[in-house]
């Protein structure tokens, strides 16, 4: 690939760019220059090769021994713009949910403020129908751009997308590399409350001090997560260094020398007290890549 412009990085530690701060290496890490330069590397890459796409790993867990083939990163600098015109508001997939509920505050458009309270990435939220306080992604998007392996960049509309409850119908080798949304004009100060309501709520009930994840598991349809978790006894369960936090049932923390197979065995544990104490399944939100223990 002698026109690429990325950074290519071999057996490079992925455990530093997750918020457990846990995992191994990836084979091979990549960072491109910009959507050009990922639809080059991807169309002259053999198709045989694995490829795992990560943001700023605010919901992931890396396996300890590391992730086959290569993984991308799409680095703020290529894919972290933001800007509003009119009441359209586009964004990188690189950008912070936080930063994209930011310039639609600037600009006097309510309906991302849920994004103020989502400690991911516009890419993340696509792939997952990211949501909270009550709103989620499909609500306010129009539509996203994406590159797949061969290269080629495709659009999706809202519809194009098959949203559910925190997830995506789109093939899950597309790239995303860009969206737009909506946003409904208001004033200024309701938006502003908004943003504030939905901070206070995350500072006051999640551990957002701590090493974390987000939430773990999916609420169950007409139950919450957390609650079915704290009735199991699961409440600050300890397994190496991992914990089921104590300030939120639904979030797993590293308390310090946790292994990516303490977190992720916690919460298999956890997952199985649940199902044995109320016949409910909980279903893995964060997600899990690299080799399986």
């Amino acid at each position: 690939m002698p026109d690429l412009r990325g950074r290519l990085l071999a057996n490079e530690s992925l455990a530093p760019l997750t918020w457990f701060r846990v995992g191994g290496p990836a084979q091979v890490l990549f960072t491109p220059a910009d959507e050009d330069d990922l639809a080059y590397f991807l169309k002259s890459l053999p198709g045989e090769l694995p490829v795992t796409v990560v943001g700023v790993g605010s919901n992931l867990i890396v396996r300890d021994d590391g992730v086959l083939g290569v993984v991308i990163r799409l680095s703020p600098r290529g894919f972290g713009e933001a800007s509003a015109e009119k009441e359209i508001i586009s964004a990188g997939a690189a950008a912070l949910d936080k930063r994209v509920a930011e310039v639609a505050a600037a600009a006097n458009l309510a309906g991302l403020e849920f994004l103020f309270g989502i400690p991911g990435t516009v890419g993340g939220a696509l792939r997952m129908n990211a949501g909270a306080n009550g709103a989620e992604t499909k609500d306010v998007l129009i539509e996203a751009i994406g590159i797949d392996r061969a290269g080629k960049k495709r659009v999706f509309a809202n519809a194009d997308m098959k949203f559910a409850y925190r997830n995506s119908g789109v093939d899950a080798s597309i790239i995303f590399t860009s969206a737009r949304f909506r946003g409904t004009p208001a004033a200024a100060e309701a938006i502003r409350a908004r943003m504030n309501e939905v901070q206070t709520h995350r500072e006051t009930a999640q551990p957002i001090r701590d090493k974390t994840g987000g939430s773990t598991f999916k609420n169950p349809p007409g139950h919450s997560a957390w609650k079915l978790i704290d009735a199991a006894g699961c409440r600050g369960l300890r397994l190496g260094g991992a914990q089921v936090s104590e300030m939120h049932c639904n979030f797993l923390i590293n308390t310090g020398n946790a292994t990516g197979h303490d977190i992720e065995t916690l919460g298999e544990t956890v997952r199985a007290r649940v199902k044995d104490a109320s016949g409910i399944e909980l279903q893995w939100e964060i997600k899990r890549i690299g080799i399986p223990i």
